[in-house]
């Protein structure tokens, strides 16, 4: 595992045209990252792809399944980016100060998996906790670790 060097910056990120410039960057590697796990290989290991256009559809009541996409997609370039940037990473930073960068990016795909799966599909849309921990559940689990670690690698190198 490398060790990459996180306690030593600050808390927070300089607001900056450079800032928003790496949420989008970060955001659409680990979407497009996601997108690929999502619907190319998540079919061939559980027999499914993985729908969070659908999810979104139960929250909001949508019968739009663009509607669905199209805020799944903003929230994973842009929000899901600023709330590692203002949320995860500073807890880490605070909490887990020598937590190597690989560890950050697993645990704040853990966080979205739970925020997705617990709060969303449960909380607001009714389903089964964690969709009862089928097959797909533990792909969805999979595809959220994908997204935090680019996000997560993708900030770090451009704050190098």
């Amino acid at each position: 595992m490398t060790m990459i060097d996180t306690h030593s910056a600050p808390l927070f990120p300089q607001i900056s045209g450079r800032l928003f410039t790496t949420i989008v960057i970060a955001g659409l590697a680990a979407d497009i990252t996601w997108e690929f796990w999502a619907r190319a290989i998540t079919p061939l290991l559980v027999g499914g792809a993985l729908e969070p256009a659908a999810l979104v559809q139960s929250v909001f009541g949508f019968q739009n399944r663009l509607a669905g996409e199209v805020i799944h997609a903003i929230v994973g370039i842009v929000f899901y980016p600023i709330g590692y940037l203002f949320i995860a990473r500073p807890l880490q930073r605070m909490m887990f100060p020598r937590l190597p960068l690989f560890l950050t990016g697993l645990g704040f795909g853990t966080g979205l998996w739970i925020f997705a799966l617990y709060v969303m599909a449960h909380l607001i849309a009714g389903l089964p906790a964690f969709l009862g921990f089928i097959p797909l559940t533990w792909a969805s689990l999979v595809g959220h670790w994908l997204f935090g670690l680019v996000v997560a690698y993708v900030v770090w190198f451009r704050e190098r």
